[in-house]
Formats: structure tokens, sequence, C-alpha cells
């Protein structure tokens, strides 16, 4: 039997204190090798998603008395439900993305589709492909990778997509189309997008702004975007970009100080959303803006001439 961790790596602790105490993320991302021979994954208290990375390899994965053969695929994953581990044998080294989700976001997304906890347990499963479970998984890649520049609130959007993904893999059916709802109530969306704007240069999740607006999480998500017509994320994102753009405008503060006042990661993420969202670099704003200025001080001063 190969040596093997009996749990996968803790999370970083910068990560852990900017959750808080006994909190988990919603999903977490880690790039995991994986030894040849045979071995018993690590058991862990959320549901693991190993996406395959690189060339083809020959595995035999057992569960219970289950047991499968074939060679996994680059993008190919497979599901070792919550508390449960899995063994393989692998002919090569391997490498794993891994993605592992809180069995309490399965649930809720599963009682929001209207099916209580029936679709909450998942089901172990190997070599499965899936466009959308890539696409969330190379994202999460990338946004561990770049730092998590997008914070919690696009983590936490990836983790609701993920989960009702899986939901509609397992039952082997679309998602069914949440009941129609009306939009937030118009003071529940004041309430919110108050406490974003006084809350904007901080890390905020998703959960904590459907608690302001007083619903769960899987009801906050397209009740928002129905009121405003944007995804959560994207919301909050654009409000930072106009923070942004009114500290750079007033020329009063350095890069730095103003991507923190304004939520961003650092100075180059604030730089790929307002090019992104405005065509202009913080200093093409700040430019501009002094001419705006430079041209109304020389018209006035030709008019009291």
């Amino acid at each position: 039997m190969t040596d093997r961790p009996s749990c996968y790596p803790s999370l970083p602790p910068a990560l852990l204190k900017s959750l808080g105490p006994g909190r988990m993320p919603l999903l977490d991302v880690l790039t995991s090798p994986v030894p040849s021979g045979r071995f018993d994954s690590p058991v862990d208290d959320r549901h693991v998603l190993c996406l395959h990375v690189g060339e083809p390899v020959p595995v035999t994965y057992r569960v219970g008395k289950a047991e499968r053969q074939g060679a996994r695929l680059h993008g190919q994953f497979c599901v070792v439900p919550a508390g449960s581990s899995t063994r393989w044998t692998l002919s090569s080294p391997a490498r794993s993305l891994l993605l592992r989700m809180t069995p309490e976001l399965m649930r809720e997304v599963s009682e929001s589709m209207g099916v209580g906890t029936r679709g909450a347990a998942l089901d172990p499963a190997i070599h499965i492909r899936d466009a959308q479970v890539e696409r969330i998984g190379w994202m999460m890649q990338s946004e561990d990778h770049e730092g998590y520049p997008g914070g919690r609130l696009f983590v936490d959007s990836l983790a609701t997509a993920l989960a009702a993904r899986l939901f509609a893999l397992q039952s082997h059916t679309e998602a069914p189309a949440p009941r129609r709802r009306h939009a937030l109530p118009a003071w529940r969306l004041r309430q919110v997008v108050e406490y974003i704007e006084a809350h904007l240069d901080q890390d905020l999740s998703l959960a904590e702004l459907a608690n302001v607006a007083g619903f769960s999480l899987s009801h906050f998500k397209p009740l928002f975007k129905q009121a405003t017509g944007l995804p959560v994320h994207r919301f909050v994102l654009e409000r930072r970009v106009e923070r942004a753009r009114l500290r750079l405008v007033e020329g009063r503060k350095g890069l730095m100080e103003i991507a923190m006042e304004a939520g961003f990661s650092h100075p180059s993420h604030m730089a790929r959303c307002l090019r992104r969202f405005l065509g202009m670099s913080p200093t093409e704003l700040a430019r501009a803006s002094q001419e705006r200025h430079s041209g109304e001080a020389s018209s006035a001063s030709s008019r009291r001439a």
C-alpha cells in the first residue's frame, strides 16, 4: 500500500482567519499529486471532486464492493462523498485538481430545487465528463493561482453553480426551473445595497449579504438578480470599479490606497477591472481628469479676462 496522508492539506491560515472561527468556505481548491500504486483516498468532511490534470492514466477504482477500471482523461472527474474513502490503483503518478464543497451547500441547493434533502447526498462516481463542472474547476484554479482577486463573492457564486450542476447530473435531468418569485422588496434591496457600499473595502461573502436581505443563500441569488439585472458578484464588482474611478478622479490618494478602499485585492486587479469596464487604466483615468480640470480652469480664466 502506497503511503498517503490521512487527510488533505489544511486551508491557509490567512483564509481561515478571514472566514472567522469555526467557518469553512463553501468551496475551496487545491492541486494534489497522486502517487502510483494502491492507496486509500483521504477522508474529508466535505464532498471532494477530483479533476484529472495531464496525460491519460490507467486506474482501478473501488468503493465498497464495486470496482471499476479505465483511463482517467484530462478534465474528467470523480466524486468522493463527504466522510467516505475510495481505494485507487494507478499505474503511474498523476495530478488532480481537488474541489472541496460543504455538504450544507448541497443540502440548501437541493431544498431550493423543491426536493427537500433527497438530492443532497452525493453518490461516489468516476470518469465523469461535464463541461460546466470542468469550467468551474479551471476558474477556481485560476482564482487560486492569482490569489483570489474575485474575493469570496465570486467563489461563493461558483460554489452554488457547482452544487446545482451536481444535483442535475446525479438526478440525470436538468435542475428544475425555480418557482417564479418576486424580486427583492425595495426596502430589502436598499438595505443590501447600503450594506455593500458601507463594506465595499471588505471581502464580502454571499451568505453575509443573504443574511442582510433576510433570505437563504440559494434564494437570495435569483431574487437579487431579478431586482438588479446583475448577479451579486458582478453588481459588487461594478460598485468597486465606480468607487475606484471616483477616487482616481479626485487625485488625492495613491493606487494602493484606492485599491484597498474599493475592495480590490491589489492595484493590478483594480487596473484589470478598470480596463475591462471602462476601457482605461488608472493612470489614463487620472490623466484625463487632470486634463479636464485644467481645461475648465483655462476656460474660466478666459471668461474672466
